[in-house]
């Protein structure tokens, strides 16, 4: 049943890559299940007290792949894997505008009599992952992407496959040494130091 509905979604992106709105409209019920199922990971994996919900991520996503035109899709997993880079665009816009504004950016000067008692709010980790990802992503580009694909949009080892064009066994190769070497620079030093 899995392979026809992915049949079923390829020929949907295809028919919506040049335009077709019908298209995209039978496509949004489709997809949306496993949309949510990701973008809640996603959140889930971000800091406490975050402020985007799991519905505002999808619905931001949806207007990005709005915007998209001429995707060449290549079918189901094409598709969730570029979802799952735009949610991480998403949450990581979103983080460095709140460690902006964190930083006094637009900020009015008040006086210190007149300035609220508050407390910092934690280092999001969004921005530790995202950094993370970026210098794997110079040693080992292919094995960011793994990361990226699993973590991040939630595909399947045989997906992640797909999508690299790999063996199912290169992926779980990428995927363990690439979780050993985030976990090294995930360390508690490391994140501190941002």
């Amino acid at each position: 049943m899995r392979e026809s509905a992915g049949h079923e979604i390829t020929e949907l992106l295809q028919a919506w890559r040049p335009g077709d709105e019908h298209a995209l409209e039978n496509l949004t019920p489709r997809v949306y299940r496993e949309l949510h199922r990701a973008a809640k990971l996603c959140i889930k994996r971000e800091r406490d007290g975050h402020s985007m919900q799991t519905n505002g991520l999808i619905n931001e996503l949806y207007l990005r792949l709005t915007e998209l035109k001429g995707v060449d899709w290549q079918g189901r997993a094409h598709f969730f894997a570029l979802c799952a880079r735009q949610m991480r665009r998403i949450l990581t816009d979103q983080a460095h505008a709140r460690r902006s504004h964190k930083r006094g950016g637009g900020a009015q000067p008040i006086s210190l009599d007149a300035a609220p008692v508050v407390s910092p709010q934690p280092q999001p980790k969004v921005l530790a992952v995202d950094g993370a990802l970026h210098a794997l992503a110079e040693v080992d580009p292919r094995k960011s992407q793994v990361v990226k694909l699993r973590f991040f949009g939630g595909l399947s080892v045989e997906e992640t496959a797909e999508v690299l064009q790999v063996s199912p066994d290169t992926v779980v190769r990428d995927w363990k040494l690439a979780k050993a070497w985030s976990l090294r620079e995930l360390s508690p030093e490391t994140v501190d130091g941002c």
